[in-house]
Order: C-alpha cells, then structure tokens, then sequence
C-alpha cells in the first residue's frame, strides 16, 4: 500500500476496545508516517483517546439511531479511503461503514464474524484461534502488508490531569485502586468481598482508593462497598473524566477490577491489574501485558455452568450467569494482592532471593 494512503477506521466502542485499536495507530504511523487515519469512535470513549496525534476524530452518536448514522456520512461526504479497517461486528457498525466509501473493505475472519459483518467486507484478517483481542486488531494492518510486532499506547495525558491525580494520590504510599464496576452487571463482584479485600490492604499499609464512573449504579456499588468497609478508602467515585482517571491508574501500584474499560486502562499505563475473571476468559480480554496477578475462575465457571472444560468452549464465550463471580473467593484475590504486593517489595539485601521467571506459563512475555 502506498504509505501515504488514508485508512478509515471503524470501532467505535468500548473502552477496552479503543484502547487495543491504540497500538495499531502506532503500528501504521511507524511504518507510514505519512498516513492519513481517519478514526470513526464514539463519543465517550473519543474522550479517552481524541488527542492521538497525526488522527482525524470523527464522532458517532450511537444513542442517535439514524440520525447518528447519517451525522457520519454527512462527515464523511466526498471522501474516498485506500482501505477500511472494520474492526466492529455489531450489526450497527456493520450498517454504519455502509457510510464509508474505501478501496479495500477488511474484517474479521469467518469465526470472528457475525450480524452479517462478511456481506460489508471485501477481505479478512488472518483466521487464528486463541488471540488476545488487541493481537486481533492488531493483526488488521496484515493484509495491508505490515505486522503489529511491537505494542505500545502513548494515551497523551495532559499536565494538569497528572497534576489533579498527584494532589488526590500524593506521595509513594503504595496504593490499591478498586475500580468494580464492569459494563455488564454479571460481571461484578459482591462489594463486602471488595471492601474485604481492601480492608485487607490498608491492614498492610496500603493506601485504598475506590474509582468509577458517575452513573447510578457505580454510586450504588460504592456506597456498598463503603459500608461494608471497616477502614474507610478514598472515594473518588464520579469526580474524575477518563483523562484524570488514566492519571489516576498511573499512580497506583495495583489496580483491582472486573473485565472492564478501567482494567485496560490501567494496563496501557503500565499498572500491574488483579483482574476478577469468571465470566470472561482472561487469555481472551484480560489485561494484555500480564495476567500475573488475576485471579482465573473460568474454568471452573464453564464445568458448573456449561458442563465442561473451558478448553471446549468456542473461543471468546462468556458466562455471564447469576453467581459466576461468586467463584472468586476473598482468600483467592488477597492471595493474589500479597503475591504482586511481594513482588513490588524493594529486596531486603539479607535475604537471599531465588530467581523468579519473568513469563508465567500460558501468558504472554510483556509488551514494551
């Protein structure tokens, strides 16, 4: 492809998936500086990453319907790309890139499609089973010839975000972040088990925050998890954006959250994540650089619930059932809090320390 082509891409949502589709605006800004990217997001998650350099935004209203869709194609009247890269299978984005006027139409494989994706595409990415889902994006830029070998974010996050997260996070105390809500209530956990958890971490020092957004049922989940709570953490429920809450994420030492935006977040800034997986496979959608610390129930949540082995499952199933988090116990995330807490321990010089592999079995090497 000429290297100073223009790309069209499409994905717009969720915040876990925007910030996958981050390193691939690296990968093609690195092999084609002069590219023109056109990023077709939604409007909160254009919040999290609308500064990218060398990118042109444009919003989709998703609560619009139809007017939201024609807004796009007003935007985009004229306008002819080199290539589309679909990268959502949702039937309204399938309906959305008929806006979208490119040379080359590229998705997902046969596998990874559904709601008719193949009837608005040209080409497909690289069947492959088992990817994490950013190796999944990032194997779009394939057929154009490249190949996503390194991973990198770069989110921009401005001074007086990092400013505003200081004057609330000041100083080196080592803090555990509670970020519990995910997206999807199933996913949740009981919120005396985090406030459990948390106690158990300002036994120990540690400072505790609890962080979320300002809807109603993040409030509900906070002031559950306060009140269950015998050492009261810091609150910042609804007083962040999702630049101040990245700045945030940066500051902690480990972040405790379901599958959700945050975990991902707190994944692109270099923050160790304690991951709270049952209803979702942590190989598949946990955080991407090391799932060291999660806690991994979904084996067990496919033999009770589905009646076999996880490795049976199609891959990406979710179990979003009542009572799959419940699998997780408290004694299995603080086995997990004190594991990442001894590991970010400075080593005591009259002690002496067994090396330890840099790669648990199954998991990726960490990405720079």
């Amino acid at each position: 492809m000429n290297p100073s082509a223009s790309i069209c891409l499409l994905r717009t949502s969720a915040i876990g998936d925007v910030t996958h589709v981050v390193p691939l605006v690296h990968t093609l800004q690195s092999a084609w500086p002069q590219v023109a990217l056109v990023w077709i997001i939604g409007r909160l998650e254009r919040r999290l990453v609308g500064d990218l350099p060398g990118v042109e935004f444009v919003t989709f209203d998703k609560t619009a319907g139809v007017t939201g869709m024609r807004e796009i194609q007003r935007a985009l009247h004229g306008r002819r790309f080199d290539a589309l890269l679909h990268m959502q299978v949702a039937l309204r984005s399938n309906l959305l890139s008929l806006a979208i006027h490119a040379d080359r139409r590229i998705g997902y494989d046969r596998a990874r499609a559904r709601d008719l994706h193949g009837w608005f595409i040209g080409e497909r990415i690289p069947a492959r089973s088992g990817e994490h889902v950013l190796d999944a994006i990032g194997s779009f830029c394939e057929p154009l010839g490249l190949r996503q070998e390194h991973v990198r974010w770069d989110i921009p996050v401005s001074a007086e975000d990092r400013a505003w997260a200081a004057t609330h996070i000041p100083g080196s105390t080592p803090t555990l972040m509670v970020s519990p809500s995910a997206s999807h209530a199933l996913r949740n956990w009981r919120p005396e088990r985090y406030a459990a958890v948390m106690d158990h971490a300002a036994s120990r020092g540690w400072r505790t925050v609890l962080v979320g957004g300002p809807s109603a049922s993040e409030r509900a989940m906070a002031d559950a998890i306060l009140a269950n709570a015998r050492m009261a953490p810091l609150d910042l429920t609804g007083k962040d954006t999702l630049k101040k809450l990245l700045a945030l994420l940066a500051r902690a030492q480990l972040v405790l959250t379901p599958d959700s935006g945050p975990m991902h977040m707190a994944n692109a800034v270099g923050t160790r994540v304690l991951g709270l997986h049952a209803a979702s496979n942590p190989n598949r959608s946990g955080p991407y650089s090391d799932r060291r610390w999660c806690v991994d129930k979904y084996d067990a949540a496919a033999r009770r619930y589905l009646g076999k082995p996880a490795s049976e499952l199609p891959w990406g199933k979710k179990i979003e059932r009542p009572g799959v988090m419940d699998l997780i116990g408290v004694d299995d995330v603080i086995e997990r809090f004190e594991a990442a807490a001894s590991d970010l321990a400075p080593p005591n010089p009259h002690t002496q320390r067994v090396p330890v592999p840099t790669k648990s079995p199954g998991f990726p090497p960490a990405r720079d």
